[in-house]
């Protein structure tokens, strides 16, 4: 069964013989498959009243577990942005009432951002739909299948993470 990715390479073999174009059967579809992704995403999010920034932040929050408290250091290095980005966010945040900034206890000096009730509710319906989407687009594989691709993209990701 050819696929989109399959004509375009097919088309830079055509116009550039001197190419060869077969990292585009992986990178492509990889590429596709994210822009799909980002489009589920968001409109999982956006159906919660949140952007995929703020998903990032509440979702820190919330895998952090009880009392879904972190400081802005630690949501900084989560979610990759600067100081000034978190800061941004956790008060457009703490404006919505998703989540509440406060000084830790016995060290008033150490600013903490913790999960709201609403920021808790928000996170876990946004997270629930966004795993029925994710699961459905899996049904296709089975369990050898979503192992073996685990690994793959765990192998692909790796000169990144480290």
């Amino acid at each position: 069964m050819e696929d989109e990715v399959d004509r375009i390479v097919d088309a830079w073999r055509r116009e550039r013989p001197d190419l060869d174009p077969a990292p585009l059967h992986v990178f492509s579809r990889i590429s596709r498959l994210a822009r799909h992704l980002e489009l589920a995403r968001r409109a999982a999010f956006t159906s919660r009243g949140l952007e995929p920034w703020s998903f990032d932040v509440l979702s820190a929050l919330r895998r952090a577990g009880a009392p879904y408290e972190l400081t802005p250091g630690v949501l900084m290095s989560q979610t990759l942005v600067s100081s000034g980005t978190m800061t941004n966010r956790v008060d457009r945040l703490v404006a919505a009432g998703l989540v509440e900034r406060h000084g830790r206890p016995g060290d008033r000096r150490v600013v903490v951002v913790r999960l709201t009730e609403p920021g808790k509710d928000a996170v876990d319906q946004a997270m629930s739909e966004l795993l029925d989407y994710e699961s459905s687009l899996l049904e296709n594989l089975d369990l050898a299948g979503r192992e073996a691709l685990t690994a793959t993209l765990r192998s692909l990701m790796e000169p990144f993470d480290s």
